[in-house]
């Protein structure tokens, strides 16, 4: 997406400068999408480049956005079962269309108002379908990265060690409850169910074992369904009720 000349040059936004950031990514990978080499195929300094996006990551957190929004809107029909369903192959046609997407999704720490938005929904499909915030906290893990329609590997690397946590402001921390509440209601839910405890054990969290043992399970259940419905891989590609 080179600009023309000064007669000609469209104004440099950063809508301009993301989109152009994730065409090179997707001509030629990830590691080509630098500051330096995104002002060059612009057509611009860099420092020109620096009013619009503060920097790397602030790039690649804008590039995840510009992917998620590609198919966070898509109209879905039917119950919740279809609209999560409809939503996740959505996302996942969007990162084959953008190979690199994975990497850097998974590289994020930090969780943007489009993404906010985007996980809102897939957790709004469920609760709009009866399931108790409680039930659709341990739906959300156990989906992981498919939302984002992709899943993990089998054998990914050991986690780097955690970074000491900070004493957490109880003041700072309501308010950023009540924030939440009100931008993305369905994610506040959950994350309300999460903090009580499923058993009412306040300020417990998300327990990673339990997680872990919730999502195998229904996994489990689900091979035993598929195996006593006499289902094979050369028959229906979703099992029958």
């Amino acid at each position: 997406m080179a600009r023309s000349g000064a007669a000609g040059r469209v104004p440099l936004t950063r809508e301009l400068a993301l989109r152009a950031a994730v065409e090179l990514a997707d001509e030629q990978g990830i590691e080509a999408v630098s500051m330096r080499n995104l002002a060059a195929r612009l057509g611009v300094v860099p420092m020109a480049l620096y009013k619009h996006v503060a920097n790397k990551d602030d790039l690649l957190g804008g590039m995840v956005d510009v992917v998620v929004a590609s198919h966070a809107h898509q109209p879905v029909d039917g119950g919740w079962k279809d609209a999560v369903r409809g939503r996740v192959l959505a996302a996942r046609r969007a990162l084959l269309a953008h190979p690199w997407a994975r990497q850097v999704i998974e590289s994020r720490t930090t969780r943007t108002p489009t993404v906010l938005a985007y996980m809102d929904a897939v957790a709004g499909a469920f609760i709009a379908g009866g399931f108790s915030a409680d039930l659709t906290h341990h739906v959300m893990h156990a989906l992981g990265h498919r939302i984002w329609g992709f899943s993990p590997e089998a054998f990914d690397g050991p986690a780097p060690p955690a970074a000491p946590v900070a004493p957490v402001d109880p003041v700072a921390a309501a308010e950023t409850m009540r924030h939440l509440a009100r931008a993305y209601p369905h994610i506040a839910a959950i994350t309300q169910a999460a903090t009580d405890g499923d058993d009412g054990r306040a300020g417990q969290g998300c327990d990673e074992q339990f997680e872990f043992e919730f999502t195998l399970d229904l996994l489990l259940d689900a091979f035993e369904r598929l195996h006593e419905s006499g289902w094979t891989s050369g028959g229906s590609s979703r099992p029958a009720p």
